[in-house]
C-alpha cells in the first residue's frame, strides 16, 4: 500500500476513520508520510495537525486512543479508510463521533455491543453486565439458557409484550456471551453470510 502524499502541494491526504465494529464514520484527519508510517507501526491512528503542525496522536493527552483494525487506501491512493476500535469518546466534544452519528446509525446493536465491551473493559461496580462478566463463563452460558427456555415459555401464550421483553433479555445475554468469548455479532453475520453463497 503505497499512498501518493505528492498529490496534495502540502502532502497531506484525508483519513476517514470508521468504527470497525459499527461502521459509523468517526472522524476526518489528514495524514503526511510521516503519520501514515507511525500508524502503521504503533496500530494506534496518528494524524498530522494542521494547527499544531505536528504529529499528532488521537488519544495521547485523554487516552482515548483509536487502535487500527484495518487500512485501506482509495482507487486514486490519496484518500484513507481507517477502521478503528475507539477506547472511549472520539470527538473533543466528548461524544462517540465528531459527527454526532450516535444513535442515528441505524445500528443499535453495535452501539449496544460497544456499552457490554466497556462494562468488560472497564467494570462498574453498580453494573449488572460487569457482574456477570465477574462471574465468569458458566454463568453467563447459565443466563443465556434461562433467557432461551423463558423465550421458549412466552412463544406458546399471546402476550406480545411478554414475549419481546423475554427475545429481548435473550439477546442481551447472548451479545454479552459473544463478547465472554471475543468475539462480535459480525462475526456471526459472516459465518451465516458464509453459509448463505454456498
Amino acid at each position: 500500500m503505497k499512498p501518493n502524499f505528492s498529490k496534495a502541494a502540502d502532502g497531506l491526504i484525508p483519513a476517514i476513520i470508521q468504527d470497525n465494529n459499527s461502521n459509523v464514520i468517526l472522524m476526518l484527519g489528514y495524514m503526511n508520510q510521516e503519520a501514515f508510517e507511525k500508524t502503521q507501526k504503533e496500530k494506534r491512528v496518528t494524524f498530522f495537525s494542521r494547527s499544531k503542525k505536528r504529529l499528532w496522536t488521537k488519544g495521547e493527552e485523554s487516552g482515548n486512543f483509536l487502535n487500527v483494525n484495518s487500512i485501506l487506501l482509495d482507487c486514486d491512493e490519496d484518500t484513507l479508510l481507517i477502521k478503528a476500535t475507539p477506547q472511549g469518546p472520539v470527538c473533543h466534544t466528548g461524544t462517540d463521533t465528531c459527527f454526532n452519528e450516535k444513535n442515528k446509525s441505524g445500528n443499535f446493536l453495535s452501539e449496544l455491543e460497544n456499552i457490554i465491551s466497556k462494562r468488560k473493559e472497564d467494570p462498574q461496580s453498580d453494573s449488572y453486565t460487569s457482574s456477570l462478566f465477574k462471574k465468569g463463563i458458566n454463568k453467563i452460558a447459565q443466563k443465556v439458557g434461562e433467557e432461551a427456555i423463558e423465550l421458549v415459555i412466552e412463544s406458546k401464550d399471546d402476550n406480545k409484550a411478554l414475549f419481546l421483553n423475554e427475545a429481548a433479555d435473550l439477546l442481551f445475554h447472548y451479545l454479552i456471551l459473544l463478547r465472554a468469548k471475543d468475539v462480535y455479532l459480525k462475526d456471526i453475520t459472516a459465518v451465516l453470510e458464509g453459509r448463505n453463497s454456498k
